[in-house]
């Protein structure tokens, strides 16, 4: 588990960033200063031109992409998709994901194949996780604010 010690966010809706920088006391005037020395970056929009450019990565940070689920949409620049690419499913980002499809990446293992250990975990390389979302994520958040609202409502009780 990685200690966080700054957190920067950048938002196509700067009003959204500003509310978000000011809960959390953390602001990046553009894509590339949230991205440049971060070690973990989280995209979720819904670009359909690349907003991240691998250039601007550090060596073995760590991308979390969740955004631009459609085949023609992308979030990433062909240079961040030439890293090491870890997905939730390669059958469902071959059909759905634009910044898998259309940069021609090469997928280095499921996420699941790490877990089981049948594939090495990318250690120390700049890696992308490309998650298009499947049901069995949707259930275990589900379970996860489940078992929290519990939790919460016993401790009140």
């Amino acid at each position: 588990m990685r200690r966080f010690e700054e957190v920067r966010v950048w938002s196509r809706t700067p009003e959204q960033a500003r509310r978000f920088a000011e809960q959390h006391r953390a602001r990046a005037m553009d894509a590339e200063s949230a991205v440049r020395g971060a070690d973990v970056i989280v995209t979720a929009t819904n670009a359909r031109e690349p907003i991240l450019q691998g250039a601007w990565l550090k060596r073995g940070a760590l991308v979390n992409a969740v955004g631009s689920p459609r085949p023609t949409w992308r979030e990433l620049d062909d240079e961040a998709m030439a890293n090491v690419v870890v997905v939730d499913s390669r059958e469902a980002v071959l059909k759905e994901s634009g910044d898998v499809i259309l940069s021609g990446a090469r997928i280095h293992a499921e996420a699941g194949e790490i877990f089981a250990g049948t594939r090495p975990a990318p250690i120390a390389q700049t890696t992308v996780f490309k998650s298009v979302g499947l049901a069995i994520e949707d259930i275990a958040t589900a379970r996860l604010v489940y078992e929290a609202t519990l939790a919460r409502a016993g401790a009140q009780g």
